[in-house]
């Protein structure tokens, strides 16, 4: 008899205690098993120059960040200063233009600025996939070796910039 009252009682807090652990963890915390390991490697037309190819080796030899980032992404549009922002402070800035078409990335840029050395024209995603893109804007902090040091999912903010990524580009510059 008691135990048909103690182990529905049992259940229900078994699932609250999941949906507790659940809803505290934090969704851009994502691990990503690209972190210490070689940068997928690609090739890719270059978004402004066509004729141009831009590839994942270019970006060897010093540290680096490649952002993912798309016309049609409204965050991207937002964190676009930011980018501009790591620019000026000296990182070397690549580009992953994802699933988009060439005129609305370069209508992008005109409106808002162009603060990267060379952007990947990724129209059909494989490329993003390689890199375990979830969604746009994603960014990866690449030692002069191309090992990948660090990722950050969705916007870019001041504080991501000040606390995450220029700290470790510097100790990345300072290895080099």
């Amino acid at each position: 008899m008691k135990l048909r009252f103690v182990l529905p009682l049992v259940a229900f807090f078994a699932l609250v205690g999941l949906l507790w652990v659940g809803l505290s963890l934090d969704p851009r915390a994502l691990p990503s098993p690209l972190i210490g390991r070689e940068a997928p490697q690609f090739d890719l037309p270059e978004l402004r120059d066509p004729e141009t190819r831009f590839s994942s080796e270019q970006m060897l030899g010093t540290p680096a960040l490649l952002n993912v980032w798309a016309s049609w992404c409204v965050t991207c549009r937002q964190e676009h200063p930011m980018l501009a922002e790591l620019r000026r402070a000296g990182v070397p800035v690549y580009g992953l233009n994802y699933k988009d078409t060439r005129s609305d990335a370069l209508r992008f840029l005109t409106q808002f600025g162009d603060p990267y050395d060379a952007i990947g024209f990724d129209e059909s995603g494989l490329v993003g996939i390689d890199w375990g893109v979830y969604a746009t804007p994603e960014t990866f902090l690449m030692d002069r070796n191309g090992m990948i040091r660090f990722k950050h999912i969705g916007m870019i903010t001041p504080d991501v910039i000040q606390n995450e990524i220029l700290p470790l580009y510097r100790k990345l510059e300072a290895e080099s």
